[in-house]
């Protein structure tokens, strides 16, 4: 079955026609221009702003005039990743999808759920004749997955709504009402490197397969992470004998966790590096046996490269990549289950005497998101590297007295006979840099089962969607009057 005849049909049609356009984060020039071009041929009012965010305006179906204006928002770019067998280029082609089973996903690549469903969701409604709803705003934000650029920069004065309903939720049963803020971290340093030892052998390491996911949602399910494996391995494998360093490429994106990595080594000993190299890997196999089955890790013969890391640089890098803190941080006092403070340490490269780490701390708490991006600093210092941070972003702090939060918890309790789960995520929602922007509006987030976000595996459940969407519709009519 083709994606376009599942139900909702206009739901899944509008996200194979989103799912055509190449729209990674940063370069977006090409989706703006299809989302203004939709809105102009509905007839309806359409706003490109200065920073490329698209806000299109339907006024309110007959009769309910009096209901509060509604601004629907969901972000047009999409995390761009694939498994390393996968020939795609995400530049020209559009995302190749599969039904299987309940299950939409992807061949190889990120799908774009997160966030194309809530924007397909969105011109559902647009487009749609005879589906009854409040004056909406629709408000499309650009760059929200490499620094919520879009957010940031709005004009506030475009949007007069006095709900807003962001659609960026990955669990039908849970309503959002708060989340995590945000730093990146990236480090700079330059390292001496010297002439390769002529009689040594060389190999390249590989690691493949693990989970990733999302570096936020995902960081508390104690999944790999590809480049604190690969410094592991090297402190290990130098434990036994004296390895050298030629490269070191691991992870890709600031906000998913690495799924793989790779280094090139020589050593005068080539068997006791094998032997040294089954024991890490049998380590591994039972340390995340229920968690990373499906994981590989193997070293082949190289070409010897002529120049390799100086051995006291090789020794001061590694003890800061195997020291610096990923994981979780601090889990919140106050709520219980939910990650209060984490670290991710997404990308390191390592090559031609430059060595390079980018890692993304969150928090909901400003003053832990401030400890824990010092402890990422603190470490790259200590090694004389330069650390630069910026793309700082706020959390969006909860309000449990919400009058949005007490209409949908009734409507969702009466639709669905049962509570939804109401929580704060962890993951970098936009609602906290949207809450400063537009004082006074009342958020919410929802969505639908979504589950690898950020990864190759990244799919959306069929049937949730359809929840969703009966959801979302019977929202619009509950909107408060003014």
């Amino acid at each position: 079955m083709s994606v376009t005849q599942l139900e909702p049909t206009a739901l899944w049609q509008h996200f194979a026609a989103l799912n055509a356009v190449p729209r990674p984060s940063k370069k977006e020039q090409r989706i703006i221009a299809f989302m203004k071009s939709f809105g102009e041929n509905l007839g309806l009012e359409t706003i490109v702003d200065k920073t490329g965010n698209v806000i299109i305006k339907k006024p309110a179906s007959p009769g309910m005039e009096h209901k509060q204006t509604v601004i629907l928002q969901s972000h047009l770019d999409m995390v761009h990743q694939k498994n390393a067998e996968t020939i795609f280029d995400f530049e020209s082609q559009g995302i190749e999808m599969l039904v299987d089973g309940d299950w939409v996903k992807a061949k190889g690549t990120t799908l774009g759920a997160d966030n194309g469903i809530g924007v397909a969701a969105i011109m559902a409604v647009l487009s749609s004749p005879d589906i009854a709803h409040p004056a909406l705003e629709a408000f499309f934000t650009i760059d929200e997955e490499t620094g919520m650029t879009g957010a940031k920069e709005m004009d506030a004065h475009l949007l007069s709504g006095t709900v807003l309903l962001n659609l960026d939720t990955e669990d039908d049963d849970e309503l959002s009402v708060g989340c995590a803020g945000g730093i990146d971290t990236n480090t700079f340093y330059t390292y001496k490197e010297v002439a390769t030892n002529p009689t040594d052998t060389c190999f390249k390491i590989s690691i493949k397969g693990l989970l990733g996911g999302h570096s936020g949602m995902d960081i508390d399910k104690g999944r790999g992470n590809a480049n604190k494996w690969m410094a592991r391995i090297l402190w290990e494998l130098q434990q036994v004998q004296q390895i050298h360093l030629h490269d070191f490429d691991g992870g890709s994106l600031r906000n998913a966790i690495p799924r793989e990595a790779s280094a090139t080594v020589s050593c005068a000993n080539p068997a006791l590096f094998e032997q040294t190299l089954e024991t890490i890997i049998a380590d591994f196999k039972n340390e995340f046996k229920s968690i990373e089955p499906h994981f590989v890790i193997q070293a082949e013969s190289n070409d010897r490269p002529s120049q390799m890391m100086d051995t006291t640089e090789f020794d001061k890098i590694l003890r800061t990549l195997c020291a610096v803190h990923n994981g979780v941080y601090r889990m919140s006092p106050e709520i219980e289950g939910l990650v209060e403070a984490s670290s991710s340490l997404a990308r390191v490269i390592i090559k031609d005497g430059k060595f390079t780490t980018q890692s993304l701390q969150r928090s909901s708490v400003e003053s832990t998101k401030k400890e824990v991006s010092m402890a990422l600093r603190c470490a790259f210092e200590n090694m004389g590297a330069t650390v630069e941070q910026s793309g700082d972003y706020p959390g969006w702090q909860p309000n449990m007295s919400s009058p949005i939060l007490q209409t949908m918890t009734k409507l969702y309790r009466e639709l669905f006979h049962e509570e939804p789960k109401v929580k704060a995520c962890h993951a970098g929602l936009e609602c906290g840099l949207l809450g400063e922007k537009l004082p006074g509006v009342d958020m919410i987030s929802f969505g639908p089962n979504i589950r690898a976000a950020h990864s190759p595996d990244e799919k959306v459940q069929i049937s949730s969607v359809q929840k969703f969407w009966q959801y979302y519709l019977a929202s619009l009519q509950q909107i408060p009057n003014r």
